[in-house]
């Protein structure tokens, strides 16, 4: 399977980012891709104005990339909207669609990134309200696992896709620079190798009209945690065949999923039966 992502500078302008969208997918279609990822808030991005971005999952975004699905007869993973919910504070949402056009997953980001990095504070969950569901979504034959951005962080999320049959992991993002820096190639690369899945991350780049800086360098990596494409600076879209036997070789000879001692830790990490400090003391 050939995969792309797509890297941009969403701005506050809704139609100049889904044409430009539109100019980045076709180009990865062209070159050969089956699924194609965008990156978080891909349609609008503006923090102190994120509301004026909600609209809903018929609205004019999710209608273009069901759209670009049905013209190049690839999967869109439309990175994230801003969902637009009656009575609520509307969900940072990534829907997968399928080459017909379809809906194959809807995802409502668990994980709110509310920190002070860079000297800016965030606090998406001033605009946004978190979901409450794990996503394992199919399309082309494959599971795929929704996660968007800060949820890079929480591993647990990830094996919990792992084992519900997960063997892409997507991660549409807004990273910012001041943590990009450091921490976004390795914890891609980490969450890969733990997992002995595909990692498939889309980010933004530059500055955004709010002043926010995001990393870019959307990358493509395998499940031994080896890098097989990234976007340079700027917009622009990086391709990688998944060699989906290379993983199975991976998993057979290396059987660290097989070798989890759930009946000591628990399914997620967490002890399974209350917690011990053991016999006599370290060893």
């Amino acid at each position: 399977m050939r995969v792309a992502v797509v890297q941009m500078r969403s701005t506050a302008g809704r139609a100049a980012n889904i044409a430009t969208a539109t100019e980045l997918v076709a180009r990865a279609a062209g070159d050969g891709a089956s699924l194609i990822v965008l990156p978080e808030k891909w349609p609008f991005i503006h923090g102190p104005r994120t509301l004026e971005g909600a609209e809903p999952l018929d609205g004019p975004s999710l209608t273009a990339a069901r759209g670009w699905a049905r013209e190049h007869g690839v999967a869109v993973l439309a990175g994230s909207v801003i969902e637009s919910r009656p009575g609520g504070l509307p969900c940072n949402t990534s829907v997968l669609i399928d080459p017909g056009g379809a809906t194959a997953g809807v995802y409502r980001k668990l994980h709110m990134f509310d920190v002070d990095v860079g000297g800016v504070a965030y606090r998406e969950s001033a605009a946004t309200a978190p979901g409450s569901e794990v996503v394992l979504a199919h399309a082309l034959g494959r599971g795929i696992g929704m996660t968007v951005c800060y949820d890079l962080r929480f591993p647990e999320l990830y094996r919990s896709l792992t084992l519900a049959g997960a063997e892409i992991l997507v991660v549409p993002a807004a990273f910012t620079s001041a943590t990009g820096r450091d921490h976004w190639e390795p914890l891609l690369r980490a969450r890969a190798i733990e997992n002995q899945a595909f990692v498939v991350a889309a980010g933004q780049y530059g500055v955004h009209d709010d002043g926010t800086v995001s990393h870019g360098r959307s990358m493509i990596v395998d499940p031994w945690g080896v890098v097989l494409a990234q976007a340079g600076d700027g917009e622009g879209v990086a391709v990688a065949d998944l060699d989906f036997g290379r993983m199975a070789d991976i998993r057979e000879r290396l059987p660290a999923l097989r070798h989890r001692r759930a009946d000591v830790y628990g399914a997620s990490g967490a002890p399974a039966s209350g917690t011990s400090k053991g016999g006599d003391g370290p060893t």
